[in-house]
Order: C-alpha cells, then sequence, then structure tokens
C-alpha cells in the first residue's frame, strides 16, 4: 500500500479545496478525467480530503460527453459553495452560449474565485467577459476560430495559461498539468509529483510548453529546411503562400524543395500543402456546425464551391455529403 504523502505546508492549508466542474454537452471525458482525477489521487495519497469536486451543468442531469458517456450533474443553482470552477466543453461550441451558465461564471468570478476553463471552454469564459485583457489558451484545433471570434483576447499555443486567477488549459492530457500546478500551489510539490508518478506522468509539463507533437515526429522527418516548410504551411492555411516564397524562407531554390519533397513525401509541395488544408477542412466539417463557404475561406478556398470540386478528386464525394455521413454516424 502506499504511504500517505503529507501535505508540505502549514496545516492551516489543510482546509478542503471545493471545486465545481461546469460541464457542457459534448463535453471531453480525457480533460473530465484529467480533472478529476489527479485530486482523487491527491485526497487518496495524503490520507486526508483536501479536494471535494461537484460535477454541474445549466439545467442539471444526464449531460452527454462527445463519446457518448452519460454524467450525472447537479444544476448551476444547486450549486454547493465552491471556490473555483472549470468549464469543460469539447465539440459544438459554436452553438454554445447559454445565458445562465454565463451568469453564474460572472457571479463567481466577481465574487473573487478561481475561475478556469478546459479545451474549448474557454470559449465560454469569453462570452462571459471574463477574459477581456488576460492571456489564454485553448486546444491547437480550436485556436484560429477562437481569435476570430475573439480578436482582442491574446490567445496562445501553450499548455495551460494562468493571468489573474483565469485558468485556461488546453485540454485533453494538459489537464493533468494544470491540475497538478494547483495541488502544487495548494499542498506542494511533493504531492504533485507523487501524483505524477502515480499516473505514469513521467514529468510534469511546464505550462508555456507547446501542444502539438513536433512535426519531426509527426511526419518522420530530420531536415530542418522541410520541417520550417511544413509549418510555414500549417501557420498558413487561410492565406495562402507560394511556393516560391515558402522555399525561399527555408534557403532554398524552388527546385531543390520540390526534389526534397518527392523524396521524403512522394508529391510535389503543392499537394502536400493541399492536402493539409483539405484535412483542415474535414475536421471542421465533421466537428463544428460553421457554414460550407465559411470553412472554405478558411482553410484557403475561394468558394464554397471551389473547396468543393478539390473536396470530391480527393474523396470521392462533396463537404455536404461529408458533413450528413459523419452526423448521422454519430447522431
Amino acid at each position: 500500500m502506499t504511504s500517505p504523502v503529507q501535505p508540505t505546508e502549514p496545516d492551516n492549508r489543510y482546509a478542503t479545496k471545493r471545486i465545481g466542474l461546469l460541464i457542457l454537452p459534448k463535453f471531453s471525458m480525457m480533460a473530465l478525467a484529467g480533472a478529476s482525477e489527479p485530486l482523487r489521487a491527491a485526497n487518496r495519497l495524503s490520507g486526508k480530503t483536501l479536494y471535494e469536486w461537484t460535477l454541474l451543468s445549466e439545467s442539471g442531469g444526464q449531460v452527454s460527453s462527445s463519446s457518448g458517456f452519460e454524467i450525472q450533474t447537479l444544476p448551476i443553482d444547486q450549486a454547493p459553495e465552491v471556490e473555483r470552477v472549470f468549464v469543460l466543453a469539447s465539440l459544438d461550441i459554436e452553438n454554445q452560449n447559454p445565458p445562465k451558465m454565463l451568469r453564474f461564471l460572472q457571479r463567481t468570478a466577481g465574487g473573487g474565485k478561481t475561475v478556469g476553463a478546459l479545451s474549448t471552454g474557454t470559449f465560454i469564459l469569453a462570452r462571459a467577459g471574463l477574459l477581456d485583457g488576460k492571456r489564454c489558451t485553448l486546444h491547437w484545433e480550436s485556436i484560429g476560430q477562437f481569435a476570430e471570434e475573439f480578436p482582442n483576447i491574446e490567445v496562445t499555443r501553450e499548455l495551460y495559461v494562468n493571468h489573474e486567477n483565469r485558468w485556461t488549459c488546453a485540454g485533453g492530457t494538459a489537464a493533468i498539468d494544470l491540475m497538478l500546478a494547483q495541488v502544487s500551489l495548494d499542498f506542494g510539490k511533493q504531492l504533485a509529483a507523487s501524483i505524477a508518478e502515480q499516473f505514469l506522468h513521467a514529468r510534469i509539463r511546464a505550462p508555456e510548453e507547446h501542444q502539438r507533437m513536433s512535426i519531426q515526429w509527426r511526419f518522420g522527418i530530420h531536415d530542418k529546411r522541410l520541417t520550417a516548410a511544413i509549418a510555414f504551411m500549417e501557420n498558413n492555411l487561410e492565406n495562402i503562400v507560394g511556393i516560391e516564397d515558402i522555399a525561399g524562407r527555408c534557403n532554398l531554390s524552388h527546385r531543390q524543395l520540390e526534389r526534397l519533397w518527392h523524396q521524403h513525401f512522394g508529391m510535389t509541395p503543392k499537394k502536400f500543402y493541399l492536402e493539409l488544408r483539405l484535412n483542415e477542412a474535414r475536421r471542421l466539417l465533421r466537428e463544428s456546425t460553421q457554414p460550407i463557404a465559411s470553412i472554405a475561406y478558411s482553410c484557403g478556398f475561394v468558394s464554397a464551391s471551389h473547396l468543393g470540386a478539390a473536396y470530391r478528386r480527393t474523396w470521392s464525394c462533396t463537404p455536404g455529403e461529408e458533413r450528413r455521413k459523419f452526423d448521422d454516424e454519430h447522431s
């Protein structure tokens, strides 16, 4: 049996921390587990009730996750007294703007309490006006959408951000790192390290670390010129940059870049760039309700019909058919 790890702070800090986990429809189970399991482990390893947490939603009852699991929740108007609230969301965030929930978050923050968000829950904090003048983060796939809706809010690609009592997180396993940071602040680094070890979380990551796996690992390449070119493409899906310009930025001629691309990927850099844009369009078709024309523009196509023609050539279906098929499979 694991010996209890005593919190390293004075006794007056042993008081139970009460946390509300406010979940929205189609929330991420990974984020929920990442948020709650470190709290459970803190209690187990310390032999004390250091944390209590309550699952909340706007109206209460069962809320379905993005993977179909149903979670029982309390309505926010029956929420117990909490010191911190974290919003958990994932898919379909553009359609979620629950007024009662926004007011609840505003009251919580107005009382000087910690308010945070995991994954796309950052949208909810922003819609409540709680991120004005703050730095924040969220899942890398949604950063562009967030920046478009909130152009005056500074958004980063960090794992998590704590800015003036607003904690935001990329979601996924980064929720573990955020909660371990909370445990470390509350009850000491030794307890946080012991929790990480329990989860085989070999290293507690710093907040400023980037979210995505490196390009080298994702594409199996080691040539720095190629990784620089791919990074430039990924950062310019909407505003297309010419291959000649990309080659120049990587200190290559157009011909040298073409040769390297054929050697490593068996295609032209132009076709590779197009596939990156089409893959992003496919993700947005499946995971958002944005109009197809809006998706087309955000992925560098001049119109919905332009996207449709490229989409059909690649996947033998139209964007509309892709969306309907995915919706039918997940309804």
